[in-house]
C-alpha cells in the first residue's frame, strides 16, 4: 500500500506544496501506514471506507491503551490524506467529516525555573571540546527559543555574529530572524573559531553543531546531553530539550515581554499557540503573590 501512487502523491504534496519538515512527514507516514495496515486486516481498500470503519479503527486504538491525544493526532493525519484524495476526485466525499475526535486536555508547558536554567548552564565542562559545544548549544537554545530540529539543522550561512542574529528556517519552511543575546553570541563566536574546528577534523560540513565524528548532531545525542547534565545537577524530573524552548517563552513573559513579540520569536503562525504560555506566567504571578504578600 505504501507504493500506491495516490499515497505517494500525498507525501510529495506535504513536502513540496505544504513545505512540511521531514520529521512531520515521517509522523504522517507512521499514522497513515498504521491505518492502511488496519484496512488490510479487514480486506478493505482505503478508497472505499466509511464512518463505521473509522470508528472501528478508533476502538482498536483504544484497546492498545493509546492516549486520546495520540489518537486525535493520528486521525488528523489520516483526515488530511482524505482531503487530498477528495481534491483529486479519487473519492466523492470525505468519510472523516462526521468523525468526532477524542477529547484531549490542553497540555500546559512545563518550563524550568530560572534557577534550574542557571544550574543546567553551569553543568558542562567548558575546558573540554564536548563540554564547550554542549554549553554553547544549551546557551543558544535558551537564548533564542529554537526548536530542537532548528538547532541541530542550523548552518553557518544562517548565523550572523556581527548582527547577533540567526535566520531560522522553521516549520513549513518559514523564515524568521531571531536575536541571540550577548551570552549566546559570545559562546557561539568562540565555538566557531576554536571548538568546531576540533570537531570538524577532516570532514566537510556546513552544520554549526557537530558530533565527535564531525557529522551533524542528532536529536537523540542532544536529548541525552540534556538528561545527563540535568541528572548531574539534580534537576528532576529530567527535562527534555524542548523544555528550554518552553522556558525561553515563559521567562520572557514573566519579565514583561509582549505576547506578539514572543509569538514572532517562537515562529508560531497562530497567536493562540503562544497564549498557552500566558497560563504558565499567570501561575508564576500567583505563586509570587502568595509567597510575598502579607495576605497571600
Amino acid at each position: 500500500m505504501s507504493h500506491d501512487e495516490n499515497i505517494t502523491a500525498f507525501f510529495y504534496f506535504l513536502k513540496l506544496e505544504k513545505g512540511l519538515s521531514i520529521n512531520t512527514i515521517t509522523s504522517y507516514q507512521s499514522d497513515i501506514n498504521q491505518f492502511l495496515k488496519y484496512l488490510q486486516t479487514i480486506q478493505l481498500s482505503y478508497l472505499f471506507i466509511n464512518e463505521k470503519n473509522i470508528n472501528d479503527f478508533i476502538k482498536q486504538l483504544k484497546t492498545q491503551c493509546i492516549s486520546n491525544r495520540s489518537i486525535a493526532r493520528k486521525l488528523s493525519s489520516i483526515k488530511q490524506l482524505y482531503l487530498f484524495l477528495l481534491k483529486l476526485k479519487k473519492i466523492n466525499s470525505n468519510p472523516f467529516n462526521s468523525i468526532v475526535l477524542p477529547k484531549t486536555q490542553s497540555l500546559i508547558p512545563k518550563p524550568l525555573s530560572e534557577a534550574h536554567i542557571e544550574m543546567l548552564l553551569s553543568s558542562p565542562d567548558e575546558t573540554t571540546t564536548k563540554g564547550y559545544r554542549d554549553k554553547t548549544m544549551i546557551e543558544l537554545m535558551y537564548a533564542t527559543g529554537l526548536r530542537v530540529s532548528e538547532l541541530i539543522n542550523l548552518t553557518l550561512m544562517q548565523v550572523n555574529l556581527n548582527q547577533g542574529t540567526i535566520k531560522v528556517l522553521g516549520k513549513g519552511e518559514k523564515q524568521r530572524l531571531v536575536p541571540m543575546g550577548e551570552y549566546a553570541n559570545e559562546y557561539l563566536t568562540i565555538y566557531l573559531q576554536t571548538t568546531r574546528k576540533k570537531l570538524l577534523k577532516s570532514v566537510n560540513s556546513s552544520h554549526v553543531f557537530l558530533s565527535n565524528r564531525g557529522t551533524k548532531m542528532t536529536r537523540q545525542t542532544f536529548w541525552h546531553c540534556i538528561k545527563n547534565y540535568a541528572s548531574q545537577c539534580g534537576i528532576y524530573p529530567l527535562p527534555s530539550p524542548h523544555m528550554l524552548r518552553h522556558s525561553f517563552a515563559t521567562h520572557l513573559l514573566n519579565n514583561g515581554a509582549d505576547l506578539r513579540v514572543v509569538q514572532m520569536l517562537l515562529g508560531h503562525s497562530n497567536i493562540s499557540t503562544t497564549q498557552i504560555y500566558t497560563l504558565v506566567a499567570k501561575e508564576k504571578l500567583k505563586e509570587i503573590h502568595q509567597k510575598h504578600h502579607p495576605r497571600g
